[in-house]
């Protein structure tokens, strides 16, 4: 999978497109990540000892990888990745300015 958590991205298709956000986890075996902001739902919780208030709390759910696209910091928009090897390294790059990601 090409996006990691902590990238920058933005949803290219579905109820929330062009939200902007930051990837809080990669759910690699269902090939889906969660965006923070993002395909917000609302779930009632119960109280527990960890949580100690029930009620009804916003949960972000996951999106699906395709639905999304990483945004490039340097060229400001959503782009596809690419590759190039850096010595022994694997290196990130953006397909549209070719800079590092």
């Amino acid at each position: 999978m090409k996006i990691k958590k902590g990238d920058q991205v933005q949803v290219i298709a579905g109820k929330d497109v062009g939200k902007v956000g930051e990837v809080t986890r990669v759910l690699v075996d269902r090939d889906r990540v969660i965006v923070d902001g993002v395909n917000v739902a609302k779930r009632h919780q119960r109280a527990t000892q960890a949580t100690m208030q029930g009620g009804i709390i916003d949960k972000d759910m996951p999106v699906h990888v395709s639905n999304v696209a990483i945004v490039c910091t340097s060229c400001g928009k959503h782009t596809r990745i690419g590759y190039r090897m850096d010595g022994d390294t694997k290196v990130r790059v953006c397909r549209k300015c070719g800079k590092d990601l």
